[in-house]
This record gives structure tokens, C-alpha cells and sequence, in this order.
């Protein structure tokens, strides 16, 4: 867990905050500083070649799905593309902005709850697909609301844990606002019939609560009760017949045995296996992939990974692998050397993000975990997701370049 002896260094979040100043002023303040130190050229590049080689993949994985959609076989590439633009540039601005922006109060606690009402719209005016409500759709692009309240759910719980911090003792400021937090997220995510998300920010929620320094007894306390709530509540669903959420039990049948109905239920799933089986040890060759033409179902979204094997082989899907290996490694390290407990908590939040969403996708894509419906990052296909990706890569360089001004 994080150092808890430094606890003035942590209280006090910014440079220009004298050490005597009270922590309520400090919330207060508007902070728009921008931070022009060198920028942290390993995780830049990083970032840089998992979004070019996902532009890459995900369009030889949508250049079927294209032609059939569209007559256009770079439809998926181009807008892309484009929001891979400005993704970068988001990426570019946000990592000289001062991160600790979002740790003013009024900030943190409106953007969130700007975005949580989103959600709730969405429930009402979105755009339904297979009996979800999860987009709006504004004509000339779709919008997943669901992706930024992921980003908001970092940044505020940051800041609630972050202020909290002298509390710990107390599991009312280190229990409590997790609870309530993750209970509103996850009752918007569940109405939208999103479980693969109400399963990731559990995670990032989890892992955050245990990177933010709180008392071991308090966490492992805490795990063991809402293990206990969680089997309840799968309990009594089961004995109320599950209505609502049958689908779930399928996809966990269809995972045991994707080759029980090829032809319906398991097709995707079985598709998937077939494109990552051909492509051996060195792949089939870049475009070369045969399923990816109307055969596998979301090839430029949910299973690019699996076009990957197909085409480029296990040496390909085992490079993609590494890629998010180093990912990590390298989040976790600027999290660790972040100036403010705060900058921990956020690099450590958007780091455990993108590792899950990566480590599910791919496990989903080889059958060993159930079909989530969980986006590669980077690599699926998905204007508004990579966007935010870019955005939050931006926060995480700039949480970089203040580790390493000078004191």
C-alpha cells in the first residue's frame, strides 16, 4: 500500500501551497498552471505506438465489416482516425495542464455528477442496441456517456480518498464514500445493462482503495463483507429466476463450451478461436485474416485482438500482450513517484483501467473468461473511447513531468 508516514507531503497537494496553509483552502483553489518540463519520452512513445499499431489493426479487422456496412472498406479507418487526431491533441494539451485542476472541489464533485446524469438521460433518450440503452446518438457520432463516468469515477474518488486520508482510522471516510460512490455508478451501469463496466470500476474501485494507504484490517474487512454481499445477492437473483439478466447465464454456458452451438449462441466466441487457431505461430500475413469477412462478428471492436492472432500469429498477439505489459509497469511506476497522494491515486486509477479493459479483452477474445463485451483499448474500434483514452494518457504525462521538477 502507499507510504502512509509522509503524511504532511500528501495533505498538502501543491507546490505553491505554503505548508501552513489550511487543506480546505487548498481544495479551494483554481489551479491553472501549466507545466512545460520535459515530457516523459518512454511512456509518450509508448502511448504513440499502441494507438498506430491499433489504427493499424483495427482497420485490416474492419475492412470486411466495412465493405458490407458501407461499400467502404476504410469507412471504420477514417473515423478513426479523426478521433484519433484529436485524441492526440487532447493527449498533448491536457499533458502540460496541471492535473490538480480536478482536485478543486467544486471541480471534481460537478463533473461527476454532470456525467452521472448523463448516464441517467441516456437510460431514456439513448439510442437502444440488443436491448441496452448505452449511447446517444447526436447523428454524426455516437456517445457512450458510460466511458467518461469511468474517468470521473477515478478523479473523484481520488479526491475523496486523497482528503480523506488523515481520517483512515475512521472507516466512515475510507469505507463509506466508496461504497456510495460505486453504488450510484454501478446502479446507472446496471440499468444500462452494462455489466462488463459494473465489473471494471468495481476493480479500479477496489484497487485504488488499496494503493490509497487505508488500514489493512479496514481493507481486507471490507473485501470479506462485500464478497459475502455479492454471493447473497447472486443467491437471491437466482431464486427470483434471474429475470432480466438471462443473457449472463448463457454467456457462461457458451464459455464452457463454445462449441455447443456454433451455428447461434457460441458463433462468436467459436469464430474467435478459429481466427486465433489459423493464425499460428507467424500468421496468416497483414490483411490476410478470413474471418474478419463477415465470419466474426464486432472483428474492428470487441475481438480485433483475435484478427491480430490471425494475421500476425502468436508472435503478433504476443507483442500486443507485452505492449500492455510494459503499459502497466510503466503507469505504476509514475504513480509511484507522483508528487501528491492525489497524482498516486489517479495514475495508479487510469493505469488499472486500461490493464483490465485490456486483460479481459484478450482473455475474452481466447475463450478463457466469459464474452464481456469489454473494448480493446487503443485497438477497438470506437471514436469516444479512444478519445477519453488519449485524454486520460495526457493526465498521466502530466502527473509525470511534475514528479520530476525539481523540489
Amino acid at each position: 500500500m502507499a507510504d502512509r508516514t509522509n503524511t504532511e507531503q500528501n495533505v498538502n497537494y501543491y507546490d505553491t501551497v505554503p505548508v501552513n496553509q489550511p487543506v480546505a483552502q487548498a481544495r479551494k483553489k483554481l489551479n491553472l498552471r501549466l507545466i512545460f518540463t520535459e515530457i516523459d519520452k518512454p511512456f509518450f512513445v509508448l502511448v504513440m505506438v499502441l494507438v498506430v499499431f491499433g489504427l493499424v489493426m483495427m482497420f485490416s479487422a474492419s475492412y470486411g465489416w466495412g465493405l458490407a456496412d458501407t461499400g467502404d472498406g476504410t469507412y471504420y479507418l477514417k473515423r478513426q482516425a479523426f478521433a484519433g487526431g484529436i485524441g492526440i491533441a487532447a493527449m498533448l494539451l491536457l499533458s502540460v495542464f496541471d492535473y490538480h485542476f480536478f482536485q478543486n472541489t467544486k471541480i471534481v464533485y460537478l463533473g461527476f455528477i454532470v456525467v452521472f446524469g448523463v448516464c441517467i438521460a441516456t437510460l431514456f433518450v439513448g439510442t437502444e442496441t440488443a436491448n441496452a440503452r448505452r449511447w446517444i446518438d447526436f447523428g454524426f457520432i455516437q456517445f457512450q456517456p458510460s466511458e467518461l463516468l469511468k474517468v470521473t469515477f477515478i478523479l473523484v474518488f481520488a479526491y475523496i480518498m486523497a482528503v480523506n486520508f488523515p481520517k483512515f482510522k475512521d472507516w466512515k471516510y475510507c469505507v463509506l464514500p466508496f461504497i456510495i460512490i460505486l453504488g450510484m455508478v454501478g446502479g446507472v451501469l446496471v440499468l444500462q445493462r452494462h455489466m462488463s463496466a459494473v465489473m471494471l470500476v468495481g476493480i479500479i474501485g477496489i484497487c485504488m482503495m488499496y494503493v490509497s494507504g487505508m488500514p489493512s484490517k479496514t481493507f481486507w474487512i471490507f473485501i470479506g463483507v462485500m464478497i459475502l454481499v455479492g454471493l447473497l445477492a447472486v443467491g437471491l437473483k437466482l431464486l427470483a429466476g434471474g429475470s432480466g439478466f438471462s443473457y449472463i447465464s448463457e454467456r457462461i454456458q457458451s464459455w464452457r463450451n463454445p462449441e455447443s452451438d456454433p451455428q447461434g449462441s457460441t458463433w462468436q466466441t467459436y469464430q474467435s478461436l478459429l481466427a486465433i487457431g489459423s493464425g499460428g505461430w507467424n500468421g496468416l500475413g497483414f490483411g490476410e485474416s478470413r474471418q474478419k469477412f463477415l465470419y466474426l462478428p464486432e472483428s474492428q471492436n470487441d475481438f480485433v485482438f483475435s484478427i491480430v492472432c490471425e494475421e500476425l500469429g502468436f508472435i503478433g498477439g504476443l507483442i500486443v500482450v507485452l505492449l500492455f505489459v510494459m503499459f502497466i509497469f510503466k503507469g505504476f511506476q509514475i504513480a509511484s513517484h507522483a508528487k501528491d497522494r492525489f497524482g498516486t491515486l489517479v495514475a495508479a486509477g487510469i493505469t488499472i483501467q486500461i490493464g483490465s479493459q485490456a486483460f479481459f479483452n484478450i482473455m475474452v477474445a481466447c475463450n478463457a473468461f466469459p464474452n464481456t463485451g469489454i473494448a480493446l483499448p487503443f485497438f477497438s474500434y470506437g471514436g469516444t473511447a479512444l478519445m477519453i483514452q488519449m485524454a486520460e494518457m495526457g493526465i498521466m504525462l502530466n502527473i509525470s513531468r511534475q514528479a520530476n521538477m525539481k523540489k
